[in-house]
């Protein structure tokens, strides 16, 4: 489940580069360059901080190609993606969801306290996203606003309550994503924000 969670985040955060960088109007080689940073830039951010290295996707070449596959399905059908937006929100949020649960567990396996770990998840989801928009010439989703990295926060704590009630670790993982991705969605729906500070 976590491993098939990875390549499911991973492809969604390359599409969601990949349609922004389309947006923006970039060359192919443009696209696929923010359709891959978008996809690894939490995750080498991460690996980094804990001193993993050489990073995750440098050891395993599935993270490459799922880029390049997600890449690619997302060039070939930009012309279904009628409604860009729409389709740039859903695969974001599925990444949010699943890449938070990645760094949880990045943290968790070296023994880190939960604090430091829902960081890092929050890293995990965020970041990659940070450096998209920054590339397109965007104020990161991040800063605005808009709820995105609080909900990964919440859903780090989720995933602790749930995990102290020791529930099979495929169950966690699933209930963690889905309370991302739904939180989410509906903070869209109804148009939830965090108040914005004024300067006066």
């Amino acid at each position: 489940m976590f491993y098939l969670l990875d390549i499911i985040g991973t492809m969604a955060f390359a599409m969601s580069g990949a349609l922004t960088a389309m947006h923006k109007r970039l060359d192919p080689f443009g696209v696929f360059i923010i359709a891959f940073v978008t996809a690894v830039g939490g995750g080498t951010l991460r690996d980094v901080l804990i001193g993993r290295t050489p990073v995750g996707w440098m050891l395993d070449l599935k993270y490459v190609y799922v880029i390049i596959l997600g890449f690619g399905l997302a060039v070939l059908f930009r012309k279904k993606f009628d409604k860009l937006r729409t389709s740039l929100f859903l695969f974001d949020t599925i990444g949010l969801g699943v890449f938070t649960l990645i760094g949880l567990e990045k943290g968790i396996s070296i023994g880190l306290h939960p604090v430091i770990c829902i960081a890092l998840g929050t890293i995990t989801a965020c970041f990659g996203g940070v450096i998209r928009d920054i590339l397109c010439t965007e104020i990161p989703t991040i800063f605005r606003r808009e709820i995105y990295a609080t909900i990964c926060i919440f859903g780090g704590i989720v995933f602790f309550a749930l995990q102290s009630l020791d529930l099979d670790k495929d169950i966690l993982y699933l209930a963690t994503s889905v309370v991302i991705i739904s939180v989410r969605l509906m903070a869209v729906r109804f148009k939830w924000y965090l108040p914005a500070l004024d300067h006066k």
